[in-house]
């Protein structure tokens, strides 16, 4: 997975968006499940009448039931294919994809771009209402009902002290090999006129489970079952307790993801390879 680009080659980014409902997550799998990956793959493939695959790099990859608004994807097309379709690549795509994944631009990456290690940030947003009758039917894919009265600002009180850089290994899904120091750079949550709240979670990577497995722990603070101090606590302990539920899927979207100026992509991409200690920034990751 290389900053630099073989020689016939060109970078191209893609921004894309998906209803994560019928996917089994972002990445290619070998039993042949739906993918996102492998959906766009395949229509690319197919629109650029090519005999070989090309393979997608992503931002983040999300789990099965995970919507994205915005996620990012780059890969690399030989020089010819870029010239013959860039201008009407867009379009075809759009004619031969299903219509749950979109693909809202396509553009030649700036030199050193990568889409998942040149990322600075990335922001999801979990939705939940606890409003007595349920979810609205028309947004029922895509929030959360919780069926215990929610108070937004002990939520808050208790996500402060999760804010910035810390092992969080208490709210992960281990996975070998992996480090599980993360920077949290916003968790905040915010409850609309139609009672739906709203948690914005920010942060330079995510490790497997993670925001969701937090969203779990504030919710136990919402409804009362656990004071506010009681995510910080797990958090401190360092490993998982079995009251931390991992919510379901279909609340959460990727919503954005940061990239610094052209001029600053090499440096992040060689910033996020690094492996982490706490004290020292960066790297990469998904949710």
């Amino acid at each position: 997975m290389s900053d630099e680009v073989e020689p016939g080659y060109v970078r191209v980014r893609l921004d894309l968006a998906y209803d994560g409902k019928d996917f089994s997550g972002w990445a290619k799998q070998a039993g042949g499940q739906r993918t996102v990956q492998a959906e766009i793959e395949d229509a690319l493939r197919t629109v650029t009448r090519s005999p070989e695959p090309y393979e997608l790099t992503v931002a983040g990859r999300t789990d099965a039931g995970v919507h994205a608004r915005r996620q990012v994807a780059h890969v690399d097309l030989p020089e010819e294919i870029w010239a013959e379709h860039r201008e009407k690549l867009r379009k075809r795509l759009a004619g031969r994809l299903p219509k749950d994944v979109r693909v809202w631009s396509v553009a030649e990456a700036p030199e050193g771009f990568n889409a998942r290690f040149s990322a600075i940030w990335r922001r999801y947003a979990y939705r939940v209402t606890d409003h007595p009758a349920g979810v609205d039917p028309l947004l029922r894919g895509h929030v959360l009902w919780h069926d215990w009265p929610l108070d937004v600002a002990a939520m808050n009180e208790a996500a402060r002290p999760l804010l910035g850089e810390h092992d969080f290994a208490a709210y992960c899904k281990k996975r070998e090999g992996a480090t599980t120091i993360r920077t949290l750079q916003e968790l905040s949550l915010v409850r609309d006129a139609e009672g739906i709240i709203t948690a914005t979670v920010r942060a330079d990577a995510f490790c497997h489970n993670m925001v969701r497995s937090l969203i779990g722990a504030l919710l136990f603070v919402g409804d009362g079952h656990r004071p506010p101090e009681w995510p910080g606590k797990v958090l401190a302990a360092g490993v998982r307790d079995s009251a931390v539920h991992v919510v379901r899927p279909h609340g959460l979207t990727l919503e954005e993801v940061g990239y610094p100026a052209d001029e600053g992509l090499r440096a992040r991409n060689k910033e996020a390879r690094n492996k982490r200690t706490l004290g020292a920034a960066s790297g990469a990751g998904c949710c």
